[in-house]
């Protein structure tokens, strides 16, 4: 028995504003989410974005194709109703941050974490105004109960599709303060993705990588990219 696909059923895709922020058209249609649900957004790029994901879809619709879509649909349908529980679960990875967490040996690792994770450390610190004790090996260190509110108010002081966004760019990587780094232009997707693989990556050149550690990485390069993205796109001004 074949599975069954959505099939296209829209010739036109626009945009238009509409009562706090911008919505979708397909043909007549307003678009909203599966749970039909409307979808307003922030920015008049983001919802541009999200309906060239629309225009381009053939005879039938490929929703792996289509990630702003998908996300801004779980803006709207997960996060916006568990806005502090999200909040406070991406909070939460300051505590136990990967960059406070180093090798204790070989040395070249060690020396490697240092060079690339401690500017980051610095900059929570002067910048987010939370330092993060830092510690070798992975028994738990405890963190500064200032530095952890401070970093929970920065996260909760998003608003949904920013939320939506640094989900991607904190779990991904398991640091908030990489996530946060992006968000606040002090690093593209690109470089926070190498930043948290700096073990995974020395370990490949020690003993070499199979094709699918590297499809993995890859997937998470992209999804990190997509959440970059959908960050900028949703900014306002």
């Amino acid at each position: 028995m074949s599975e069954w696909k959505a099939r296209r059923f829209w010739t036109t895709v626009a945009t238009r504003p509409a009562e706090g922020g911008v919505e979708i058209t397909l043909d007549d249609r307003v678009l909203r989410t599966p749970g039909k649900q409307a979808l307003i957004l922030p920015t008049q790029p983001l919802a541009e974005a999200v309906a060239e994901e629309w225009r381009a879809q053939g005879e039938l619709i490929q929703p792996l194709t289509m990630p702003l879509t998908r996300a801004v649909n779980s803006t709207v349908e997960k996060v916006v109703p568990q806005f502090e529980a999200v909040a406070a679960m991406l909070a939460e990875y300051g505590g136990t941050d990967l960059l406070s967490y180093r090798a204790t040996e070989p040395e070249a690792l060690i020396r490697r974490q240092a060079e690339a994770w401690d500017p980051l450390i610095d900059w929570s610190a002067q910048v987010l105004g939370a330092p993060l004790r830092v510690t070798q090996g992975v028994i738990p260190v405890p963190q500064e109960a200032q530095s952890l509110r401070r970093l929970h108010d920065r996260v909760a002081a998003l608003d949904p599709w920013g939320l939506t966004a640094l989900h991607d760019l904190v779990t991904i990587p398991g640091s908030l303060v990489i996530g946060l780094a992006v968000t606040q232009g002090r690093l593209a997707a690109a470089e926070a993705h190498a930043l948290s693989r700096i073990d995974e990556d020395f370990q490949a050149e020690q003993w070499g990588s199979d094709e699918e550690a590297q499809e993995a990485a890859a997937a998470r390069l992209l999804a990190m990219k997509q959440a970059e993205r959908l960050w900028l796109l949703s900014r306002r001004g």
